[in-house]
């Protein structure tokens, strides 16, 4: 049966009152223990653990993973000046983005880092900073996860400089005088720590043609468990089988490569959950369906609509004391949307799947849990002209801070404008 993570019933009940739902809801003791476990990442020669901010990018929830040691990983300029405005160094800050950001020039004088993905972005990078050094993304020629939409490796992914193509980078590098010193792959290769160390060998293989590099960077996709049937991540089991392919690398090539990791979902996904409403329970009939239409949906959880993902749901009555049979219902969201269900099935994002809750009432909460992790930063926000929700964090000493507001209907409309 599926329960609270980090919140209790009481907890639910007085935020519920608090705020008005849908609202997200963050546990910085969570965060704060995800951050940790990242942390003790086995290394050989030295360890970054670096936040994928686009996981979750609320200032307060990036003041929380930097004050606990991790350093960022930003998808845009735009998250590099966010991430700024949180407070985090810019030393601290690489992007490494599909789009090539307009300000770059001023965002790495700030001091921002950069990984480039193409050989065009190598190039362009050249341009503004002859004789400095970088990172660059190299596909690796091989992917990895749970669907097409979620794999960015291989010859269907765009996301970096395919493999083969490592003269025409030297040959590049070499014209704007650029030192190559860091090298990034991202696969996203689950929980199998067997699965990570072909990851890595092919990593290392590709670093082994690029002289100068000093910091490998295996990227992020470390699978969390959402669900109590999935498999979670052991990240010391996967640590533990690298080493041993960074210590060979070392007595093999003369060089000591300082690891990075960038997680982002390992570190917020469980640490958040959605507070929502039930405001409707219809039928279908004897041979259809029972059905908890919600004040919540795809504007702020998009991924089983997207990918047919699997959260946890728990309904919490308003009355503590009140005795509720359990049954079987489809979990709708509020849009008028044929695909916003919060309940597909399993492993078929087209199929339904019924989930056995608790029977509820209208004004009852029903908590989404997993929800830290794509899902405030990924939403179909606005669809439908509903507002962004609002978000809270609960302290590691127990209180709620409000750390986003609950967008009005005037702040959606402000940069609309009439013609005349």
């Amino acid at each position: 049966m599926e329960s609270l993570r980090f919140m209790s019933e009481e907890q639910v009940r007085a935020l519920q009152g608090e705020f008005e739902t849908p609202f997200f809801v963050y546990d910085q003791r969570t965060l704060e223990e995800h951050a940790r476990r990242v942390l003790a990442f086995p290394s050989a020669f030295g360890l970054t653990g670096r936040y994928a901010m686009k996981a979750l990018p609320n200032a307060a929830v990036l003041r929380v993973l930097s004050e606990a040691g991790l350093h960022v990983d930003a998808s845009s300029g735009f998250e590099a000046e966010r991430a700024m405005r949180a407070g985090i160094a810019p030393q601290r800050i690489q992007i490494t983005a599909q789009e090539l950001p307009r300000d770059l020039r001023a965002l790495v004088e700030r001091g921002v880092l950069f990984n480039a993905c193409s050989l065009s972005q190598l190039s362009a990078y050249g341009e503004l900073f002859p004789g400095s050094e970088l990172s660059v993304r190299i596909n690796p020629g091989r992917g990895s996860g749970h669907s097409n939409r979620t794999n960015v490796g291989g010859p269907s992914a765009s996301f970096g400089i395919w493999h083969e193509h490592l003269d025409e980078l030297l040959e590049t590098a070499a014209r704007h005088r650029l030192r190559v010193a860091r090298m990034h792959t991202h696969i996203g290769s689950g929980s199998d720590p067997d699965k990570w160390v072909v990851c890595a060998k092919l990593s290392l293989a590709i670093a082994a043609r690029l002289p100068d590099v000093t910091t490998l960077s295996l990227g992020g996709g470390f699978k969390v468990a959402r669900m109590a049937r999935e498999d979670a991540t052991d990240l010391v089991a996967i640590g533990q089988k690298i080493v041993p392919e960074f210590e060979a690398f070392a007595r093999n090539e003369g060089r000591k490569l300082h690891l990075e990791v960038e997680p982002g979902t390992y570190l917020v996904a469980n640490a958040g959950a959605l507070v929502c409403t039930v405001r409707d329970l219809v039928s279908t009939g004897a041979g259809g369906h029972r059905f908890i239409k919600l004040d919540s949906g795809m504007t702020e959880v998009l991924r089983p609509s997207m990918y047919g993902a699997q959260h946890p749901l728990v309904v919490v009555p308003r009355d503590a004391a009140r005795e509720s049979q359990r049954g079987e219902f489809l979990v709708a969201g509020h849009c008028c949307e044929s695909g916003d269900i919060l309940t597909p099935e399993a492993g078929n994002p087209e199929g339904l799947g019924p989930r056995e809750l608790l029977e509820p009432r209208l004004g009852d909460a029903l908590v989404i849990e997993g929800a830290g992790a794509y899902c405030a930063s990924m939403a179909s926000k606005n669809y439908n002209s509903f507002p962004e929700c609002a978000e809270v964090l609960l302290t590691r000493s127990g209180e709620h801070r409000l750390i986003r507001r609950r967008q009005t209907l005037d702040q959606l409309l402000e940069n609309e404008v009439l013609p005349d």
